[in-house]
């Protein structure tokens, strides 16, 4: 998500007149874009304008702005902390971050006293409020393989730990056809793969003037624009798996064979204290369901230990949860008290060696259970989108298999063969790892395909269900 956030500020300022510079060292506007879900990256938007502290002092027209979660809800700290941001602006203003710059640099040149930064802060509100202000990609700029497409902003669940709806807003969505404009706009530029995002994601056209949109339905219109051949989303919440997504999810060929599903734990008085609104055994249905509906599908997930007031049989019973569902790879990390959030108010905080001794326990649970599911693929033959040369092994070509799995693809020896940026390929896995698959190219009638060239249906990979799942 703040992926895409920086993508479209990027954008607003390509529309203003800016470019992109090399760096900080030779930019005239220096933005941090930042992140609020956990205390690490907080510390690390301070240290880095504890950085810009010596470069604006050399540089006083230097503009520094500050955007984002943290900038939401920390920008009092931010102010004091670093009196030389020039403005900071909330999740709800991207589109007033150009006006901001202006602002900022017409208050440099009149040489006035500084009074604090200039702020932009307020969030829409709920009621009727449609998204209709997001950026689109101008057409004719370099095809992008993939591409995230937000599709819905805020969240309306407020559990007890997240800060989300206080630096998000509530749940907000954009129009359904201009979504489905933007995937249109991109397939036109060569994008095969597009990624549909949100808070939770699934809760997509709540919000609506228009009677009965929903995920499911936004799903079925993506797949039918010409040249898209994979659709991935993220996150869902475990609450929104109606019996209508689950069976898009297993019927469209375009949606991939792969999603994210938040567990967080497995005990169901932390879930209530959570505010998650499911329970474990709820958790197990949707998961079930999918597994059932879309035979081989990858599941991955977020686990969170060391919630106020769990117990050892509380961590226990996440534990035997996560030997039994066996995801594919798992996003884990300790409870970080967020200010602001019910649950950091609350008494009995775990103490910090607890919750890094119940973490490296899962951890290592966890990564036993990917490294064997990956290594049940050894032998068998996944589709592969190529990004391009392997980073580490420039003798590789890396790409994504449709179920989110990293595959490192020998080269072919017959240049003329080698799969390229945006190909399709059929790769035969030859070694599953903790961290991906390694894999030689298919036979000669897997010949790769393009994605800017080959819009044919693409049929489902033939993903292996592992051992016990």
């Amino acid at each position: 998500m703040n992926e895409e956030d920086a993508e479209q500020i990027a954008l607003f300022l390509e529309g203003d007149g800016l470019q992109p510079a090399a760096g900080p060292s030779t930019a005239d506007v220096v933005l941090l874009n930042t992140c609020s879900v956990r205390r690490k990256p907080e510390e690390k938007v301070f240290s880095k304008l504890g950085e810009l502290r010596e470069l604006k002092a050399a540089r006083p027209e230097l503009i520094i702005g500050v955007c984002g979660c943290m900038a939401q809800v920390q920008w009092r700290a931010i102010a004091r902390r670093a009196p030389h941001v020039d403005f900071i602006v909330g999740t709800g203003h991207a589109s007033e971050i150009p006006r901001m710059i202006r602002r900022a640099a017409e208050r440099s040149e009149l040489a006035a006293g500084r009074h604090g930064p200039l702020l932009e802060l307020g969030l829409p509100e709920r009621k009727g409020a449609v998204v209709s202000d997001v950026p689109l990609r101008a057409l004719g700029r370099p095809a992008r393989i993939r591409a995230f497409v937000p599709i819905m902003y805020g969240c309306d669940r407020f559990c007890t730990f997240c800060i989300v709806p206080e630096t998000r807003g509530r749940e907000r969505s954009r129009p359904i056809e201009d979504v489905v404009s933007e995937v249109r706009r991109l397939a036109i530029s060569g994008t095969c793969e597009v990624t549909l995002l949100g808070q939770t994601v699934n809760s997509y056209g709540r919000n609506l003037p228009e009677p009965g949109v929903t995920f499911a339905r936004l799903l079925r219109l993506v797949a039918g624009v010409e040249g898209i051949r994979r659709i991935r989303f993220t996150s869902p919440h475990p609450c929104g798996f109606t019996d209508d997504l689950v069976r898009a999810i297993a019927e469209i060929p375009e949606v991939c064979e792969h999603v994210h599903l938040p567990l967080q734990v497995a005990d169901d008085e932390l879930l209530r204290r959570m505010k998650r609104g499911y329970t474990s055994s709820d958790f197990a249905r949707v998961l079930d369901a999918l597994r059932e509906s879309v035979p081989g599908i990858a599941v991955t997930t977020d686990i969170m230990l060391g919630f106020p007031g769990e117990t050892e049989s509380q961590f226990q019973a996440t534990m035997r949860f996560v030997r039994s569902a066996r995801f594919d790879a798992a996003f884990m990390f300790a409870y970080s008290p967020r200010p602001g959030t019910r649950a950091a108010q609350l008494p009995d905080q775990v103490p910090d060696d607890v919750k890094v001794a119940r973490l490296s326990e899962l951890i290592e649970t966890q990564n036993r259970i990917t490294a064997e599911i990956n290594a049940a693929l050894v032998g068998r033959s996944l589709e592969v989108l190529v990004d391009g040369t392997s980073a580490r092994n420039r003798a590789r070509v890396t790409g994504l298999s449709r179920t989110f799995k990293t595959v490192h693809i020998e080269r072919a020896q017959d240049a003329t063969a080698e799969p390229g940026p945006g190909d399709f390929v059929q790769a035969r896995i030859v070694e599953g790892g903790l961290t991906g698959l390694i894999a030689t190219l298919g036979e000669p009638a897997d010949a790769p395909s393009s994605c800017a060239r080959d819009v044919a249906d693409v049929p489902r990979s033939g993903a292996v269900v592992a051992p016990g799942r």
